[in-house]
């Protein structure tokens, strides 16, 4: 063999495993498999949510918190708002 043909070969073997170092195949069959992809989107899209809804509640208790502090601390413009709004979401709730 020539070296240009023993370079080729490397070059082929190098990509092979690389190949399979990024599991190309399951991916391929990931992708020809459109049920496996839906039960797998499905449950990523319900662990998105769960954690949409959790994150906007945490937020949500802690700006009504610093909201709440905000009022009690008795500074005439702001706390007369933050008592409005704390009212209309105490309406709400």
């Amino acid at each position: 063999m020539e070296e240009n043909d023993r370079d080729i070969i490397n070059k082929i073997d190098k990509l092979a495993e690389r190949m399979e170092n990024i599991k190309i195949a399951e991916y391929i069959e990931l992708v020809r498999s459109p049920r496996r992809m839906l039960f797998i989107n499905f449950i990523a899209g319900l662990a998105r949510g769960l954690g949409i809804a959790i994150g906007a509640t945490v937020l949500g208790a802690l700006f009504l918190i610093f909201l709440f502090d905000l009022a009690q601390s008795n500074i005439p413009i702001i706390a007369e708002f933050v008592a409005k709004i704390i009212k209309i979401v105490e309406t709400y709730l």
